[in-house]
C-alpha cells in the first residue's frame, strides 16, 4: 500500500498451482469441487491481504459454475486480484484454469467473486486501502471483474425467477 491510502491491482495479483493428486480426487479422478473452492478461497485471501497489509477473513462468495473438470495430473492454476473495495471489504476475482502439462492445453474451469474484511490486530473490521488502477491493463480487468460479477448476479436471478 502507498503513503496516499491506496493499493493498485497489481500489488494484489496472485497466483497459486497445484498439482491435482488423487488425495483430491472424486471416484472419476476429477478434482472434487471442495477442494477447488479451497484453493480459490486461500488465492482470494492472499490477495486481499496484499492489498490491505491485514488479516482478511472470508465474508461472501459469489456464484460458481464448474464449466469444466480437472483431471487427475493436471495443474490447477488459480488466480486472483481485487476489483473493487468498500470502507472494510476488498472485493476479489478468483479464476481457475486447469493445464495438462503433457501438451501444454489450457483450458478455463470455473470464476467466481469473493468479499473479505479486513481486521485489525484485535479481529475488530478495519479500514482498506481505495483500489487504484494506474495502467489501462488494470483498467481492464477491474472493469471486467465488475460486468463479470453484475452478469453472473444477473444470471443467477434469471435462473430463481
Amino acid at each position: 500500500m502507498s503513503d496516499t491510502g491506496t493499493a493498485t491491482l497489481a500489488e494484489s495479483h496472485t497466483e497459486m498451482t497445484e498439482l491435482l493428486l488423487p488425495n483430491d480426487t472424486n471416484n472419476l479422478g476429477r478434482a472434487l469441487g471442495g477442494a477447488v473452492l479451497h484453493w480459490m478461497d486461500v488465492c482470494g485471501a492472499i490477495a486481499a491481504m496484499r492489498f490491505s497489509n491485514r488479516q482478511c477473513v472470508t465474508a461472501s462468495m459469489d456464484h460458481v459454475d464448474f464449466i469444466s473438470p480437472i483431471d487427475l495430473g493436471e495443474v490447477a492454476v488459480i488466480e486472483g486480484y481485487v476489483f473493487n473495495t468498500g470502507r472494510t471489504s476488498v472485493d476479489v476475482k478468483v479464476d481457475v484454469r486447469a493445464e495438462n502439462p503433457k501438451t501444454d492445453e489450457e483450458r478455463e474451469t470455473t470464476t467466481s467473486y469473493f468479499t473479505f474484511v479486513a481486521l485489525d490486530d484485535d479481529g475488530r473490521p478495519t479500514p482498506v486501502p481505495k483500489l487504484a488502477c494506474p495502467t489501462e491493463d488494470e483498467r481492464v480487468l477491474r472493469d471486467a471483474a465488475i460486468d463479470g460479477r453484475k452478469a453472473q448476479l444477473e444470471a443467477v436471478v434469471e435462473r430463481l425467477e
